[in-house]
């Protein structure tokens, strides 16, 4: 543990950083060491006192080599932020020390209108990103519903999929990250040109094995994506028909379907109120038709809703992914969620689990593309009793198959598959050789 003269000598050291903001005010501090780990009350409780010593704000990549060194010389542990819209606590100092904000590096380096792959600063916003794209032509593959608020590098480091996910799958899937260039926390941090290869240690890593300080991603051409809802009285016809619409041969952005007890508390949507379980896409505008056909074979009430409108806040990407959760919230902060892969056939399993569940759990899937097949994942909505019930429904869904990825945990192993990925713990050696990067939250670290 670093000492309180070790510490002034930092802060000392750092001062004389004319593009370098030091922030030292209590509320301050406070307000910087959350995300949103209130989703979950087991993190609400676990994280609710960390908070670092000292906030930087690095305007150069002189500045962020500076803050790493000084951290080095001093063993502080360094910590780094994006937006903050996470949901796990995967910018939360465990240890204290010093939180780095990345919010002011912003710029967009590079095009290739060729290829598409474009190369930014990790600060920059989504929403900067895609009004950017958009004048050629082109938009993000994948983002999150918080795309407003979120910028590209706390995506990439904290994130995994969303929006898009239907059709381009998560972010580590190889051909989205093309390369990275990053700063090492050493005595002298060097900086390092990572090929897509070399990048992927880094991808879905929490910030805690290097400094991103460039991206390079691909992007995809420009779809007038077109907003399309159904209605649906029977769970099992509106499963059935979010498999038909999603293996259909038409291009999708976002396919999601809620249950009713759900939809009546989106107020986004009461223009097309109803007391029917409701799914939710972004087609294109050739596909409308096909989903109209299916609609009515299977009996749904279709609703084409036109053009997205992207600015617009009732937008179907702010009601579908992780802003379904925040939206129940705000009814009732009693509701927390889960995040699975369910097992075939998935309406047998959900069956079973509401059987047993009731109304304690509400469901909410999301179509994603794995390993270059259509399934269905779920973030479905479960009010909180206490943590034994939350996981024996977590046992439960286990056992009968379904693959968790557990919100309630602060580690980047535990969140997702439970294994320690090599690559990751390898990269933390040679780019952050003492340990200092975020630390407590790369399980494969702690073990070595």
């Amino acid at each position: 543990m670093y000492s309180f003269e070790a510490f002034q000598e930092l802060c000392n050291e750092l001062t004389l950083c004319e593009d370098l903001d030091l922030i030292t005010e209590p509320r301050e501090l406070e307000r910087f060491s959350k995300d949103f780990y209130d989703y979950s009350p087991i993190l609400k409780d676990l994280l609710k006192d960390c908070s670092p010593e000292l906030v930087v704000r690095p305007k150069s990549q002189e500045a962020i080599e500076l803050v790493a060194s000084a951290c080095w010389k001093r063993d502080v542990p360094l910590t780094l932020r994006g937006s903050g819209t996470g949901n796990y606590g995967q910018c939360v100092p465990l240890r204290g020390g010093v939180l780095m904000l990345m919010g002011a590096m912003t710029k967009i380096k590079n095009f290739d209108p060729k290829t598409g792959v474009i190369t930014v600063e990790p600060g920059c916003l989504l929403r900067d990103l895609q009004s950017y794209l958009a004048a050629y032509g082109r938009q993000l593959r994948l983002v999150p519903s918080t795309w407003r608020s979120a910028s590209i590098g706390g995506f990439v480091a904290g994130g995994s999929g969303g929006i898009g996910s239907v059709r381009w799958g998560f972010l580590r899937d190889p051909g989205h990250l093309m390369g990275l260039e990053i700063i090492t926390v050493e005595e002298s941090p060097q900086r390092l040109r990572l090929d897509a290869l070399e990048a992927e240690a880094l991808n879905h890593a929490y910030g805690t094995n290097g400094i991103i300080s460039t991206l390079s991603l691909s992007t995809a051409p420009t779809i007038p994506w077109e907003e399309v809802c159904i209605d649906c009285e029977d769970w099992e016809k509106a499963v059935a028909l979010l498999h038909a619409c999603a293996h259909a041969a038409i291009d999708l952005n976002l396919a999601s379907l809620l249950e009713k007890n759900i939809v009546k508390h989106l107020p986004a949507l009461s223009r097309l109120s109803c007391n029917k379980h409701r799914l939710l896409f972004l087609v294109a505008p050739d596909g409308i038709t096909t989903i109209q056909r299916l609609a009515d074979s299977m009996g749904g009430e279709f609703h084409c809703l036109g053009l997205e409108r992207e600015q617009s806040r009732t937008a179907f990407r702010e009601l579908t992914w992780n802003h379904t959760t925040l939206h129940m919230r705000a009814v009732n902060s009693q509701w927390t969620y889960l995040q699975m892969l369910l097992p075939q056939p998935e309406f047998v399993f959900m069956d079973t689990i509401k059987q047993r569940w009731g109304e304690d759990l509400l469901w909410h899937l999301e179509v994603v593309r794995q390993q270059g097949a259509q399934r269905l994942a779920a973030l479905p909505l479960v009010k909180w009793n206490n943590e034994d019930r939350l996981y024996e429904l977590i046992a439960h869904c286990k056992d009968l198959g379904a693959v968790l990825f557990n919100p309630h945990v602060i580690t980047v192993e535990d969140g997702g598959l439970g294994l320690v990925d090599v690559n990751q713990v390898e990269a933390k050696k040679n780019y952050d050789p003492n340990g200092l990067l975020n630390p407590g939250k790369l399980k494969g670290w702690l073990d070595v």
